[in-house]
């Protein structure tokens, strides 16, 4: 439910610094000084929204182990109760821009008049920022038990993925046929193409991993080898390299790939990685990619001789212009009949037809409105309803939390 809120608030912070264009016809009226409280305002959302959006893949986490452990549980509720300040704090700070009334030159005065709200609003954020920064230090980065054990059985900067914590069922898939279409479309056709970089990208909780993994899922039988690889912020390209071996050995059945590369330097690693791909055709997923970086460090790595397959998903769009020609997907939030259907698809997965009950269908409809279409959010908002009892006063008293 946590995560559902986060993701709700990082569209309305996305939304809020659309309006960030304002700045510009503001320093031509009035002074410099006045200016830059709206600037330190602007520059306090942004910050926050990036702190939110690293914080959003751990809560999906998180979420499994608030029953057990109750040190998770007080954490994903203080999370919980900051996101609803900081959109108090959006709520004020665009319903105060967004005035309509007169003409350009009078809101431009009403809003210099307010250089104290800015003032208030900025310092706000500020102080919320830096519980969550305190939240941060206190975990540990948000390390925690049963997290904490999954953390260290992998790379500290790069780990796999569980593919089927991203796979639903074909039935559960909702709105991503297009998508999916094109991507499958981009990574079969002209095999006589050596290389194709296919990318997906969109604000965090639109659904990228879930459409990539169907797709990874549905085509890494039909090449010689596959990897799926998570990146982190804070990769290594070491890490990195070692972490592609180890995905490549999974699907290495003829046993050429057994070397111990737990000492190696990267020219030893970059050999074999080379050495095992040369000739063959493979697909490589890169998840969760943060910076154009990290492929210009790593796309030597990869032999020429060779038909290569790479999907990259990221939420930074200048990652998406990796993309050879026009092969990039940007994910949007769900179409209304869209998330209606996701939504009846969790929170009703027990009844035969899936269909919302008569008298849950207005509190179901507020439900999905307050998810604003994110994938995610519905998703977990459904899976918790279908945990309850499924009646009015139920379901009312969840709402009002």
């Amino acid at each position: 439910m946590a995560e559902g809120v986060v993701g709700m608030l990082i569209l309305k912070l996305g939304s809020a610094l659309a309006m960030e264009a304002v700045k510009v016809g503001t320093r031509n009226l009035c002074l410099e000084a006045k200016a830059s409280s709206l600037d330190r305002l602007f520059g306090q959302v942004r910050d926050i929204k990036e702190e939110l959006e690293s914080m959003q893949s751990f809560l999906q986490e998180a979420e499994r182990f608030k029953d057990t452990d109750k040190t998770t549980a007080s954490f994903i509720k203080k999370i919980r109760g900051l996101a609803f300040q900081i959109e108090d704090v959006v709520d004020e700070f665009t319903y105060k821009l967004e005035d309509k009334h007169g003409g350009f030159s009078v809101k431009m005065k009403r809003r210099f008049r307010r250089i104290r709200t800015w003032r208030r609003l900025s310092l706000k954020l500020v102080d919320i920022k830096l519980k969550l920064e305190n939240l941060d230090r206190r975990k540990a980065r948000y390390d925690m038990r049963g997290i904490a054990v999954e953390a260290r059985s992998s790379d500290a900067h790069c780990r796999p993925t569980d593919q089927t914590s991203y796979f639903p069922t074909e039935e559960n898939l909702v709105g991503i046929d297009e998508s999916r279409n094109l991507l499958i479309n981009w990574l079969t056709c002209d095999l006589q193409q050596e290389s194709v970089i296919g990318t997906v990208w969109g604000m965090g909780g639109v659904g990228k991993t879930t459409l990539v993994a169907h797709v990874y899922n549905t085509l890494k039988i039909d090449f010689d080898s596959a990897a799926w690889i998570t990146v982190s912020k804070a990769y290594q390209v070491q890490d990195l390299l070692k972490q592609i071996i180890r995905e490549l050995q999974k699907s290495d059945l003829k046993g050429e790939l057994r070397v111990d590369i737990m000492d190696m330097e990267n020219r030893s690693l970059v050999e074999i990685i080379r050495d095992f791909l040369r000739g063959k055709k493979y697909l490589l997923v890169l998840d969760d990619v943060w910076g154009v970086d990290i492929w210009f460090k790593i796309r030597d790595v990869f032999p020429a001789n060779s038909t290569s397959r790479f999907v990259i998903t990221s939420r930074i769009h200048e990652v998406a212009l990796l993309a050879t020609g026009n092969c990039i997907v940007e994910l949007k939030p769900l179409e209304e009949h869209h998330s209606w259907e996701l939504f009846c698809k969790e929170a009703f997965w027990k009844n035969e037809n899936r269909i919302c009950p008569q008298e849950l269908e207005s509190l179901a409809q507020k439900f999905v409105d307050k998810c604003n279409g994110l994938p995610i959010a519905i998703a977990c908002i459904g899976r918790l309803l279908s945990c309850k009892k499924q009646s009015h006063s139920e379901w009312e008293k969840l709402y009002k939390e």
